[in-house]
């Protein structure tokens, strides 16, 4: 082992401790000359420590990231929060009495659970966190009231939150003198390097800012990129005590400015042939981008882990998540080890068999039905009134969680039923058992806040198990038979995807009027002018529809001579059908007029009502409204886009000279003629509603939904600043650029940071200037940020859309005199040497409450997954997703057998949904399908079947069989259109993008 590189002992620690983003962290020890070093990764260790048995390696945090919410592991945020712990009681980590008391009591949230005054201050007697904590200790208290019902990975959450804002945060500090020989101390940090005197920064120099980096003897020297501006020399030197620590603090600078801004590992430089000039130092192992990247796309398993230290059962964890085998860390061997982060640090291990005990038979008594899969999972604790999330502990070969709505944990009140699950939990993860029946999973976590659960990571997909007994060959063979005795021409296919998409649309109808209905009439919370306007022009359309869809399906029957077989030659048409019904919808159209200003008048209620805002949020986390609420609102407008494409289809598929191409034709006037007239408020109310949906998503933003405001893109990119590259949501409209980031609370929402206003910016790429990939700099009349896109495409349609809303702007009257208010703007350029984002230490008290009476939020918003996947997409999209939906069968491959699974699958939203059959009330799961590829299977792959396509994204690949060739390249159509949102010619008018 000790002629091994140091990466070996340190990859040994790692996966003692089962840690996934061990880059974070390192080994310190003293060498020979009593000084405390990093021990080389590429280094033989043998070279490095040379009487091991004296010696004492420490596993500390080496890279404190610039935000926690990085940190994607709930165990690497335990370290982190040790380390912190460790840091305040040998007085490193410096701050005033309020931060220290309002760190302290999350530290005794943690480890002893909600409050009761006798037991702090007896805990507080036998531990002392910080130096003169007595002083403190009323404080502490004081603090702790306030953190009832927060987990210990809640509590070690704001723990970070708060001490990532103190100054001292990460720091370790090297003795050093400037020119002039004043004593100062030298650190750095994922910024770049930083100047303290005493426990004060003094200076700052950003990496953006550092061209060099070297050092001589004693002398440590710090060059500077040419700036006109500033009043620094070219080269700065600071002398150290020895060219030991000189050295030391020289590789630690190099190690920290490759793991925070290099996109990947540098590469090792060529041996010289001759002689060497200089250290061949290097940085080893992952940078920070690399590790982000590998825990997002998965590429480890979850396992549990034990809080030595904490006295709260650790069923209340976050990532409680089904043992993997031979995860548990064994308590002798935990004891015996030297390598511990800290001193009082505590290494993960296993759980009590008693534990487990409790876990099963809890397991056993909430879920009798479960499948053998399910009931390896341990039981969770629900906690009143806050959302909840099921993880189903499926086999092993499903990467991804599948979710459909978080539910909220009271019990949901009996609603009509057209043959629903019921008496099942209110679950968001279903896995289908051997008869087809939702199971429901049996774990129920704490609210959605910590990376671990990926915030219940929009990343979903279909959490459908292998059934025990999969179709034979001769089975899947009969029933192509059965699918080839259909009839073959394309307009009976057409007719067909008109009956299985009136289906959804029926059931999107029963969410307003029977489903939301229900819930209204259960609280007196609408008033009865909003209720008039609401459910009486949604009712008649709901009775049309019904009879609409029994007169095609007994069309359809008699087509493909399932009843009156003789008489099947007259019946072999639709267009009759559709005339017939569109004229009669002509006489709704008033109905149709009034759903704008119902979904106005909803908003504009939900706005001055507390309890119709609560009543509707509660109504969205039901199961059955796997939309936003105010889309299913908008839906009788929208599926007369889909008569008119329908109806296009049939005209040009029909010979001109046949009677039913007569009826097609006609009715296709009559509808375009609808669509013509309903047009401008289908604009209108879909900008409308795209506002106030992702109103719901961002914090700090009070004025969103104003006049003229018009949603045009929204999307991931990273923003440069003084941090380095940081990822940020941007949302971009006709007047304003909003950049937010995300926040890991129970209202899952973003937090906006900044406002840039469109008139008068410009816009640059400078690729070059910056040397980062796919980079552009907005330059507004107040601000100027950088930005970099994910690909040269996504740079590409933000530079056209910012330019296209730049030239809107300049059109307009001049700037919009409404700004956001809560939203003050950040002024910090990137090469600023404080750090952008950042809150003083006065209002680090106010952040305890950030848990505190936050209403649940969906996780699985568009904003999410554009999140998760690093993407973009524009109301272009938006509008294009609203003429693609699909609804119908299909079969969906197992992953580890020859079967396949018939499920009744709904495509909208950019996201398909999964349902057990088309009479189903909500789905089991759904799959966001932004980023992921749909291509054909490969030989290689060994499919051998008819109509299948294959959906992948990263290492998550599915394949799914259509039942004619008709539907599966209508599938491939509209999906088409999802994975790859729609890139529309910015020749066109702002409105002109829009039209249908």
């Amino acid at each position: 082992m000790q002629r091994a590189p140091g990466k070996v002992l340190l990859d040994a620690v790692c996966n003692h401790l089962n840690l996934v983003e061990g880059d974070y962290f390192g080994l310190e020890f003293p060498d020979h000359k009593k000084i405390t070093v990093w021990l080389d990764l590429l280094k033989p260790i043998v070279k490095q420590i040379r009487r091991p048995k004296h010696v004492v390696v420490r596993f500390v945090v080496k890279f404190f990231p610039p935000d926690h919410t990085q940190l994607q592991e709930e165990l690497t945020r335990y370290l982190f929060a040790l380390q912190v712990k460790q840091d305040l009681a040998q007085g490193r980590l410096t701050c005033n009495d309020t931060s220290a008391a309002l760190l302290i009591s999350h530290i005794v949230q943690s480890e002893i659970g909600d409050f009761d005054e006798a037991s702090d201050r007896e805990h507080l007697a036998k531990n002392k966190y910080i130096p003169q904590q007595d002083a403190l200790e009323d404080k502490i208290v004081e603090f702790h009231h306030s953190h009832v019902g927060q987990t210990p990975a809640e509590s070690d959450f704001q723990l970070l939150e708060i001490a990532r804002k103190l100054e001292m945060y990460g720091i370790r500090l090297h003795p050093a003198k400037d020119r002039e020989g004043t004593k100062i101390n030298l650190a750095v940090a994922n910024t770049g390097i930083l100047v303290f005197q005493g426990f004060t920064k003094i200076n700052a120099f950003n990496w953006a800012k550092v061209r060099k980096l070297s050092f001589k003897r004693k002398r440590f020297l710090i060059k500077l990129r040419p700036d006109a501006n500033s009043s620094y020399q070219d080269t700065l030197e600071f002398l150290m005590a020895s060219r030991d620590f000189c050295k030391s603090f020289w590789k630690i600078c190099v190690e920290h400015h490759a793991f925070f801004r290099l996109f990947e590992e540098p590469k090792p430089k060529p041996k010289p042939v001759l002689f060497s000039r200089g250290s061949s130092f290097r940085f080893s192992g992952r940078t920070q981008k690399q590790v982000l990247d590998y825990v997002k796309e998965g590429g480890h398993k979850k396992v549990q882990f034990e809080r030595k230290h904490s006295k709260i059962h650790s069923i209340r964890s976050l990532a409680m998540q089904p043992t993997e085998p031979n995860s548990e860390v064994p308590k002798q061997a935990q004891q015996r080890a030297s390598l511990t982060p800290g001193e009082g640090a505590e290494s993960p291990g296993g759980q009590s068999s008693q534990q487990a005990k409790e876990r099963k038979a809890s397991a056993e008594e909430s879920g009798p039905r479960q499948s053998p899969a399910l009931q390896k999972s341990p039981a969770g604790h629900q906690r009143a009134g806050v959302a909840v999330e099921a993880a189903a502990a499926v086999a092993e070969e499903e990467e991804e969680v599948a979710k459909d709505r978080t539910q909220q944990s009271k019990p949901q009140p009996p609603q009509p039923s057209t043959g629903s699950l019921t008496g099942s939990p209110h679950l968001s993860e279903l896995s289908i058992n051997s008869q087809g029946g939702a199971v429901p999973a049996s774990v129920i976590l704490s609210p959605n806040l910590s990376p671990d659960t990926k915030q219940a990571s929009p990343l979903v997909s279909p959490l459908l198990n292998d059934q025990p007994c999969p179709r034979t060959d001769e089975e899947e063979e009969g029933r192509r038979k059965t699918w080839q005795r259909f009839p073959t021409d394309k307009a009976y296919f057409i007719a067909k995807e008109v009956s299985t998409t009136e289906r959804t649309y029926l059931k999107d109808l029963e969410v307003i009027t029977s489903w939301f209905q229900s819930a209204v009439s259960k609280e007196d919370s609408m008033p009865e002018t909003l209720k008039s306007l609401i459910f009486p022009n949604f009712e008649p359309l709901h009775k049309f529809h019904t009879n609409f869809l029994k007169e095609i399906e007994q069309r359809l029957a008699l087509w493909e001579g399932r009843s009156n077989a003789h008489i099947r030659g007259d019946y072999q048409r639709i267009g009759d059908v559709m005339l017939k019904n569109v004229q009669a919808m002509k006489q709704l159209a008033v109905h149709l007029w009034k759903h704008g200003e119902a979904l106005e008048a909803l908003e504009t209620g939900i706005r001055s009502s507390r309890r119709l805002e609560n009543l509707c949020r509660d109504f969205e986390l039901q199961k059955v409204c796997y939309l936003p609420l105010n889309t299913f609102l908008l839906r009788p407008l929208h599926r007369l886009m889909h008569y008119k494409q329908v109806l296009e289809r049939l005209c040009k598929d029909n010979p001109p000279n046949e009677a039913d191409f007569r009826d097609c034709r006609a009715a296709l006037a009559e509808i375009t003629e609808m669509v013509a007239q309903l047009h401008g408020t289908m604009i209108k109310m879909e900008n409308f509603q795209k506002l106030h949906e992702l109103k719901k998503d961002l914090i700090g933003v009070d004025n969103l939904v104003i006049p003229g405001r018009e949603f045009i893109r929204l999307g991931s990119l990273s923003k440069l600043s003084g941090k380095g590259l940081q990822q940020r949501m941007f949302f971009l409209f006709n007047d304003v650029l909003l950049y937010t980031s995300r926040g890991l609370t129970i209202s899952n929402q973003f937090k906006v940071h900044g406002q840039l206003p469109l008139y008068g910016m410009t816009i640059e790429r400078s690729e070059d200037e910056w040397g980062v990939p796919h980079c552009l700099t907005l330059r507004g009349q107040r601000q100027s940020i950088v930005v970099a896109a994910s690909s040269r495409a996504e740079m590409e349609k933000w530079v056209d859309d910012i330019q296209m809303a730049i030239d809107l702007a300049e059109k307009s009257s001049g700037p919009t005199p409404e700004f956001l208010a809560s939203s003050p703007p950040d002024n910090k350029s990137p090469d600023e040497a404080t750090v952008a984002d950042q809150e003083s230490e006065d209002d680090l008290s106010a952040s305890r409450t950030s848990l505190e009476r936050q209403a649940p939020h969906r996780g699985n918003t568009m904003v999410h997954v554009c999140w998760h996947r690093n993407t973009s997409v524009s109301m272009v999209d938006f509008s294009v997703a609203v003429e693609n939906q699909l609804s119908g069968n299909l079969l969906r491959k197992f992953k580890n057998s020859n079967g396949w699974q018939k499920l009744w699958v709904v495509f909208t939203n950019f996201c398909l949904f999964f349902y057990k059959s088309h009479q189903d009330n909500h789905p089991l799961a759904s799959l966001p399908l932004l980023g992921y590829s749909l291509t054909i299977p490969s030989e290689s792959e060994d499919i051998h079947k008819d109509y299948v396509f294959k959906l992948h994204f990263k290492s998550h690949v599915y394949y799914f069989r259509a039942e004619s060739e008709y539907t599966f390249e209508r599938w491939m159509e509209v999906i088409r259109s999802a994975t790859s949102a729609a890139s529309r010619a910015h020749s066109l008018s702002h409105k002109e993008s829009h039209l249908y």
